[in-house]
């Protein structure tokens, strides 16, 4: 008897002991992941994920991870993540409204949002943990590298995200050296047929706040989509560089002049960007839809390479 009793009490002893330990096992298979829309406590290294973010998208392909949907209907992906327009992902809806049913159905165990699907947030939620990755406009490199750190640690992808918000901060002190000493410059978006300006601390203040170019004019407010500008107006700032999106182009509109034409008038030609073919219409599908860490890379690039063909010629 008083053998069974001891073996009795060693075997919870044990299991008291044990029980600490299994618990923060299942612990540390979830993260609390801090977000635009709250904290979210999301499973470590989930399989079923749909992303609804071209943004976050970008960045994970760029760390190799495979959702199982994405927004497919109107949505018109860069040639960088046009695969995902493949069957092999199912249609989670637009950009701004997702099919519930068909994420119901998918029974995904993350979901990834934004800003498009602000309003959808709560809706996502009830169908699976759902995180908000926007970025902070007024402070977009720091933002951008923390939300890669973040989507690297749920997908046990930490050094891969290590590696490349250094190879992005590493090309960001690279093109700057060119960038600060280049003159004034002016990011113009063409929609519609009409221009408006980003100034600096906007959505695509990225060539002043970050590269260092200097604001060929500032307005007293930054505008979700800029400030409507004139021809008139683009002349009297006379920008030394002019950085174009085509918003048409980005989302497929077809009808409206394109950027090129909306910008070749007497006025603008009397500029120096004009004169000096300072002139760079950017890849406006990558940076407009996406707008990840790739598309903010290849922004860089076309910039740089514009910088050291100016160099040439001098």
């Amino acid at each position: 008897m008083q053998y069974r009793q001891a073996i009795t009490t060693l075997f919870f002893t044990v299991l008291l002991a044990v029980a600490p330990v299994a618990n923060a096992v299942a612990a540390g298979q979830t993260l609390n992941i801090v977000h635009a829309q709250g904290t979210t406590a999301v499973p470590k290294n989930p399989q079923r994920v749909v992303i609804l973010n071209p943004a976050a998208l970008d960045i994970t392909d760029a760390l190799g991870i495979v959702p199982i949907g994405v927004p497919k209907t109107s949505a018109h992906y860069p040639e960088h993540l046009a695969k995902y327009s493949g069957s092999q992902y199912f249609d989670a809806g637009t950009l701004f409204e997702p099919n519930y049913e068909a994420l119901s159905n998918a029974k995904p165990n993350l979901i990834i949002a934004g800003a498009r699907a602000h309003d959808a947030y709560n809706k996502l939620s009830e169908i699976a943990p759902t995180i908000a990755m926007d970025f902070d406009p007024h402070n977009f490199v720091a933002s951008l590298s923390e939300r890669t750190r973040q989507l690297g640690e749920i997908f046990g992808k930490d050094a891969q995200a290590d590696r490349l918000i250094a190879a992005f901060t590493a090309q960001i002190a690279e093109v700057r050296k060119s960038a600060e000493h280049a003159g004034t410059a002016m990011m113009i978006m063409i929609n519609g047929g009409k221009m408006s300006a980003h100034s600096p601390g906007s959505r695509f203040g990225f060539v002043y706040d970050v590269l260092g170019f200097t604001p060929a004019t500032t307005f007293p407010e930054t505008g979700k989509h800029g400030n409507a500008v004139s021809p008139e107006f683009v002349m009297q700032a006379n920008p030394d560089w002019l950085f174009v999106l085509d918003r048409d182009n980005a989302i497929g509109r077809k009808e409206s002049a394109s950027a090129q034409q909306v910008l070749d008038n007497a006025l603008v030609r009397r500029t120096n960007a004009w004169k000096n073919q300072h002139i760079v219409y950017l890849n406006s599908g990558s940076l407009y839809i996406a707008g990840g860490i790739q598309s903010y890379s290849q922004l860089m690039t076309q910039i740089e390479q514009a910088l050291k063909n100016t160099h040439a010629q001098n």
